[in-house]
């Protein structure tokens, strides 16, 4: 009886105040209308738009390359393998693109500087910066070293913080400039196994959130891009510490059947780039993991914990890392590497 003279005094006083659920309805509903608008006014055309990838010569940078250049952008792409970035350039011309490349490695302190100053005398001007260049060692926190979280900090971190502070003069200048930070779900969710690409990639993240209100008003917008593993082929460039055939195998595997296609990632990028959308988290379970992990920290803590007593462990013989491409002649012949070919 108590609870029900409640709700009738709650109903009588929502009644009073004029408010009712039809009210929320419609300004929830005009709040939505506000933000697509919004969204829709900082809407940009990428033709003719100068575009610097770091990372551009294969795996998702290539991929974001081409979806640029069909859109008309001319791109000034980045990476230490100057055969590669040969190849990925002679590809992207031979579809009508307007190709400029750089060979550097981007974590000496002085690239980014030479890079955006090399960028600017080829084409001019320059309306984005894709911050897309990353490594990834995998195993065990007791088989990674100093060196490894260097590694990761420097090329996730240091280098898009340098790259930025070099762009920032001749983004000021253009009418549509942005900048895509590409983190990781692995900077939102702290992932086993993957203790210094998750404290770089969680460093990357916050600088990207930071940057963005700070430089708004210089008309520059910043996207932070968090996606889930990606079929790029990049299973063969990570780096594996510990039992590092059998983590190979388990990484190939959800590398194969759990992944995006990385033409999939690539567009929703664009699509966020050309609206500068604050953030990106694809695909959905991984949009929807990050936000429970925050609602419920301790749970998802604890859970994660769970999932951490049953990984591999730590091997004496695992502190030299060897990469995917080391690995895969002694599994490819395997049922695993058959089924994930």
């Amino acid at each position: 009886m108590e609870n029900q003279n409640l709700s009738q005094n709650g109903a009588e006083k929502c009644a009073k105040c004029g408010f009712s659920l039809s009210h929320l309805a419609f300004l929830l509903g005009a709040i939505l209308v506000l933000l697509r608008l919004f969204r829709a006014a900082k809407h940009t055309d990428f033709r003719a738009k100068i575009v610097l990838i770091t990372g551009g010569s294969r795996g998702l940078g290539l991929c974001l390359a081409r979806e640029f250049a069909a859109q008309g952008a001319r791109l000034a792409l980045v990476a230490r393998d100057e055969a590669e970035l040969s190849r990925a350039a002679s590809e992207l011309r031979a579809a009508g693109a307007d190709v400029f490349t750089f060979a550097a490695d981007i974590t000496e302190k002085d690239a980014p500087q030479r890079i955006i100053s090399e960028v600017v005398k080829r084409f001019g001007a320059l309306d984005i910066l894709v911050n897309n260049a990353g490594i990834m060692t995998f195993g065990p926190h007791e088989n990674m070293d100093e060196a490894d979280y260097e590694a990761a900090m420097n090329l996730h971190f240091w280098a898009p913080l340098r790259l930025i502070e070099a762009a920032k003069p001749f983004l000021k200048q253009s009418k549509s400039a942005r900048i895509v930070n590409i983190v990781s779900i692995g900077g939102l969710v702290a992932v086993p196994l993957m203790a210094p690409y998750t404290a770089s990639k969680f460093a990357l993240a916050g600088l990207s959130d930071a940057l963005r209100s700070e430089l708004a008003k210089d008309g520059i917008s910043v996207t932070t891009v968090c996606p889930g593993i990606m079929r790029t082929g990049s299973h063969l460039a990570v780096k594996f510490k510990g039992p590092q055939k059998l983590l190979y195998k388990l990484f190939k595997i959800g590398a194969s059947f759990g992944a995006v296609s990385d033409v999939s990632a690539a567009k929703q990028i664009l699509d966020a780039t050309r609206y500068g959308d604050p953030s990106l988290t694809f695909p959905a379970p991984m949009f929807w993991a990050s936000v429970l992990s925050r609602l419920f920290p301790n749970t998802a803590g604890f859970k994660l914990a769970l999932v951490g007593r049953v990984l591999p462990k730590p091997t004496d013989d695992g502190d030299k890392a060897l990469s995917g491409h080391d690995l895969e002649p002694g599994v490819a012949d395997s049922p695993i590497g058959k089924i994930t070919k």
